[in-house]
């Protein structure tokens, strides 16, 4: 904010971050999942062990939860008078 940023601005960017990580962590962990529900599926008996709609529900809850997350440090970081921001540097 202190080179010309606007609100907006920093708290897309810090929102965007978040969730971007979120995403990368998300998609690697479901790979993972995935692969390891195929390995566990021999000692699960009767049931599927890939299930889309739980792992569907999994991923967009992790995603929410991380835009939530990240919602509060991107408010926070607007309301710094950025005078003040480059004086503690």
């Amino acid at each position: 904010m202190a080179l010309g940023a606007s609100d907006r601005r920093v708290r897309g960017d810090v929102l965007r971050l978040g969730v971007a990580n979120a995403l990368v962590g998300t998609a690697l962990g479901l790979a993972g999942a995935l692969g390891l529900a195929r390995f566990l599926e021999g000692f699960v008996f009767g049931v599927s062990a890939i299930d889309p709609v739980t792992f569907v529900a999994v991923a967009a809850c992790i995603v929410v939860v991380a835009l939530a997350a990240s919602y509060v440090p991107a408010r926070r970081a607007t309301k710094i008078d950025p005078a003040a921001a480059l004086r503690s540097a």
